[in-house]
């Protein structure tokens, strides 16, 4: 299963620009705000040249990638809560993601309009995040609507409950996101059932000029990246382009949510694995299928650079490299792992 990523933003920004460009799956780009009426899925593959390394070597006979999820929805408007443009119904569709990405205009097109006559990044910004936050006050409501009547019956759950829903929806009314409110362990338990938007990572990202790109800023040219799609790898390579900034933004989206990969090598499949850092060998194993977690027995573990430096898995076995790994092990970014189980 991949990790999700909800597009976001003001009408003809350049979302199903940037759609297009990560997944290469044909949607109406056309220059009219709301062309975008049902969500669009795509699984784009996390860029990592460790597999291109670990192939050199390992020689199988496949490589699969791991792979993140992005959902591209209508574009928002100011007072969308209220029903304008098409409203905020298509914001449901994106309640099941992990993170959302916010793409921000800031590039200059007289051919392509602007949803209010004029570019301003940083009130276009705060226009949509006030979308999002009437949207998770709208949830909030309704669910402290149907626990009132529950804790004033005596159900203690109930009233624990509303407690949170109260502190998180206070933060709310104030303009600000969820996510900056500070919260312990137990009380974003709580707030799991409700999928607040404001309360996911959110990642903004400036759309802009070609000839405005900043390295050091997440900020690209969602119309040369999609040109740059098109091309194979040799000519974007002959252009100059070692890497395009749709790398830097999957990798950006992937950091934001605090994910390693891990790889494994069974069956002459190289595979890469997504998993949250910090997370166990258990963990780890269940990811590629739960017979693997519930029969563990043990793990072979491995830095993928010790064994690229080995030259092969004998060698790297030969020279101390592999370690034993048991249930507590902590899995680290770029380990390949061969499981052992029951």
């Amino acid at each position: 299963m991949s990790f999700a990523i909800g597009i976001v933003g003001l009408p003809n920004v350049g979302k199903s620009t940037l759609f297009k460009a990560l997944t290469k799956k044909a949607v109406d780009i056309s220059n009219y705000p709301f062309c975008t009426i049902n969500p669009n899925v795509g699984v784009v593959a996390v860029p990592d040249g460790r597999l291109e390394k670990l192939k050199e070597i390992l020689k199988p006979e496949k490589v699969l990638p791991t792979t993140i999820e992005f959902v591209d929805i209508a574009g928002l408007v100011k007072n969308a809560h209220q029903g304008e443009g098409l409203g905020n119904q298509f914001l449901s569709h994106i309640r099941e993601v992990d993170a959302i990405l916010h793409l921000v205009r800031s590039f200059s097109d007289p051919n392509v309009a602007h949803v209010s006559g004029k570019i301003e990044p940083k009130e276009d910004a705060e226009t949509v995040n006030l979308e999002l936050v009437f949207a998770d006050l709208d949830v909030l409501k309704k669910r402290l609507a149907d626990l009132i009547p529950k804790a004033k019956s005596g159900d203690k759950e109930a009233g624990k409950k509303i407690e949170v829903f109260e502190k998180v929806k206070k933060h709310l009314e104030e303009g600000k996101l969820a996510n900056t409110l500070t919260l312990d362990k137990e009380e974003k338990e709580e707030l799991k059932e409700l999928n607040l938007l404001t309360l996911k990572p959110i990642l903004e990202i400036k759309n802009t000029d070609e000839k405005e790109m900043d390295t050091k800023k997440l900020s690209f040219s969602a119309k040369l990246e999609l040109d740059l799609s098109e091309l194979s790898e040799e000519e974007k390579k002959e252009l100059g382009y070692q890497k395009t900034g749709l790398d830097d933004l999957i990798k950006a989206c992937y950091q934001i949510l605090d994910l390693i990969t891990f790889f494994t090598t069974q069956n002459k499949i190289l595979q890469a694995w997504t998993l949250k850092r910090d997370s166990n060998i258990l963990e780890a194993a269940a990811k590629i299928h739960t017979e693997f977690a519930e029969g563990f027995i043990k793990a072979e573990v491995i830095n993928w650079e010790e064994l690229f430096k080995a030259g092969s898995e004998h060698e790297a076995r030969e020279q101390g490299h592999l370690k034993t790994a048991g249930k507590d092990y902590v899995v680290q970014d770029g380990d390949v792992i061969h499981f052992h189980f029951k």
